[in-house]
């Protein structure tokens, strides 16, 4: 059978201020009927824009298609008029992006939103446009799909507005889905949730799927074939399997070293770098482990003692408090100088809770925050101000993090200004310092924020959090935005600040193989608690809590042999920490299992008794 889609000398550039731009160079590949195409790379590759110029949604101007066909069914979408592309946009051709929240309309209902499509598409009336949009909504494994119809975006979990776009892509039964990262922003079991239904969902319709990716994991999961794209070139391609097993371009290799893979660390009993490779060659150096730097016999840097926090929800004419979020629930732990202790757990778990209580960024509601002995939760604003010298944080988001308008050197030189610590020459000479060490020049000071790529924005954002030289740090999902050579780059880097300064980290992550990888301890957190705590290779050798185990089962395995095989995946969304004014949590029984690795005893009824998630 002829190929669905062929793509056939794609060529896309963008008119910029230095000049005409190549997002697209020449770039060949078929789509069959039932198959899944994987089109990979990182960051600036050109995936993206090749599905847009698919699609024909390129800006023009700056952007235009200069060269090449795209043939769909034979036919020329590139020689379409506009009406006529319209009829295929979203009919014949469809298209998920990777964050659902900005495709969907906040100011209207799900089931609208679906059903408009049908009606406009498919010319049903709006009785049996309802009727359908519940069909798909049941399709996509979203419970309670009668009573959900009517609701708006917000009051859906990712991984559910997720499904909810799926299910308006399905509505016009397409030959062709285009997934444009689909489940990079997601965590690792809705990420898996949503790659089983798309399997599922493909082999029910007979779609062809062209999944855009940067995570090999990911491909090897779902895609029959794989094209590997840099710098706007398709420069390797062919079946998943030769490309794991026989990838002959540096470029594909270096992405394949540096995906973490779960279990790679069996017989490991310290933190291990990531592998660095060379782009031209394709040859990596061989990891190695990182020195024990954690300090025994001496006081731990940080105590965590019961902590607690909660939010109040308010509501009716008076602001009346008629619930709370239990988002930290009598959590305990401690960290040594040196060490690595990974929280770690689905969106709304309460693992960035903890991290923000800790330096009083949310107001604990109980227990002791010991930092070198010293209750923070005690301190006045002014002492309070001295003890965050102590302890830094590193956020998600590195651009969200800087000021725009703030040159990043200044950037970094405040917080010794503002404590002090050095005059404003003697700031220079530390920023250049600072930014040698983080792996930057020290001429870059002078630049902005938006001329610095992700990895180095989040270089930047270390280096701000190393200025006041901090016993403890907390690096909130600090890797999960960048592509995986770019995430192997910043946590090597990481590993080797802690071994030359004797750093603690609180790293916060729900990308389990990273975890693995970095981590001397992991504690597990749900519903505000952690259900289980304990060295990393007995956590992940040997899970004992259910929800454990779960997240274990859900990390993508970079095998494309298993792509095959039925993985069990629960549909469930994540229990809601929200509970009423009168609620008491319950006394929770933990017991031991092994050397500082406990468990907690887990009553499955209560859970099963919470509602699901429901965003404010």
């Amino acid at each position: 059978m002829p190929p669905i889609l062929q793509v056939k000398g794609l060529t896309t550039r963008f008119q910029t201020e230095r000049g005409l731009f190549t997002a697209v160079d020449d770039v060949s590949f078929d789509v069959h009927a039932g198959q899944t195409l994987a089109l990979v790379g990182e960051s600036g590759s050109g995936k993206s824009v090749t599905a847009m110029s698919i699609m024909r949604l390129i800006p023009e101007p700056p952007g235009r298609i200069e060269a090449g066909q795209v043939l769909f069914e034979g036919k020329d979408l590139l020689k379409l008029s506009e009406p006529a592309m319209r009829q295929v946009r979203g009919n014949r051709i469809a298209m998920i992006f990777q964050e659902p929240m900005t495709s969907l309309n906040p100011s209207l209902t799900i089931g609208f939103q679906i059903a408009e499509a049908l009606v406009l598409h498919r010319g049903l009336d709006q009785a049996a446009a309802r009727a359908e949009t519940l069909r798909l909504l049941d399709k996509v494994r979203i419970p309670a799909a009668q009573t959900r119809f009517d609701e708006h975006p917000h009051r859906f979990s990712g991984g559910m507005r997720q499904r909810v776009m799926i299910a308006m892509a399905l509505a016009c039964r397409p030959q062709l889905l285009i997934a444009d990262e689909p489940t990079t922003a997601l965590d690792v079991t809705i990420q898996a949730q949503i790659l089983e239904l798309i399997k599922t969902l493909q082999a029910e319709e007979g779609m062809a799927v062209l999944f855009i990716t940067h995570d090999m994991g990911v491909v090897a999961e779902i895609a029959d074939r794989t094209v590997v794209m840099y710098n706007g070139k398709a420069v390797e391609s062919g079946s998943t399997e030769d490309i794991f097993a026989r990838a002959e371009h540096p470029y594909t290799r270096s992405l394949l070293s540096a995906v973490p893979r779960l279990g790679a660390m069996n017989g490991h009993l310290r933190p291990m770098r990531f592998p660095v490779v060379d782009r031209a060659t394709g040859l990596s150096d061989v990891p190695t482990e990182v020195s024990d730097t954690v300090a025994t016999g001496v006081p731990p840097v940080l105590e965590v003692r019961k902590l607690t926090t909660r939010f109040e929800v308010r509501g009716g004419m008076l602001g009346q408090v008629t619930g709370r979020v239990h988002a930290v629930e009598n959590v305990s732990f401690s960290l040594q100088p040196g060490e690595t202790l990974a929280l770690v757990g689905e969106s709304g778990c309460g693992k960035t809770s903890t991290g923000r209580s800790i330096l009083r960024l949310d107001e604990p509601v109980a227990g002791e925050i010991l930092l070198d002995g010293q209750d923070v939760l005690k301190l006045h604003k002014s002492a309070l101000r001295e003890q965050r010298r102590h302890m830094q944080m590193i956020f998600q988001d590195p651009y969200a993090s800087l000021n725009p308008r703030m040159k990043i050197g200044e950037a970094i030189a405040e917080p010794l200004l503002i404590h002090r610590l050095a005059t404003a020459a003697e700031a220079d000479q530390q920023v250049a310092e600072l930014l040698r060490r983080v792996g930057l020049a020290p001429d870059m000071a002078s630049r902005y924020p938006h001329e610095f790529s992700g990895g180095q924005r989040q270089r930047i954002c270390i280096a701000r959090a190393l200025a006041l030289k901090p016993r403890l740090i907390v690096a909130d999902e600090s890797v999960s935005a960048l592509d995986v050579s770019v995430k192997a780059q910043v946590i090597n880097l990481m590993l080797e600040l802690q071994e030359q300064m004797g750093l603690a980290y609180l790293f916060i992550s729900h990308d389990m193989a990273v975890v693995e990888r970095i981590s001397h301890r992991v504690a597990v957190m749900y519903l505000g608690e952690i259900v289980e705590i304990g060295p990393r290779e007995e956590v992940f050798g040997n899970p004992q809590h259910p929800y454990t185990k779960r997240l274990l089962a859900a990390v993508p395995i970079a095998d494309p042999a298993r792509r095959l095989q039925k993985r069990p995946v629960s549909n469930d969304e994540i229990r809601s920490p929200m509970r009423p004014v009168s609620y008491v949590p319950p006394q929770r029984q933990v017991r031991a299992v092994g050397k500082r690795h406990s468990v907690m005893e887990w009553d499955e009824s209560w859970e099963k008794a919470m509602p699901a998630a429901q965003p404010a």
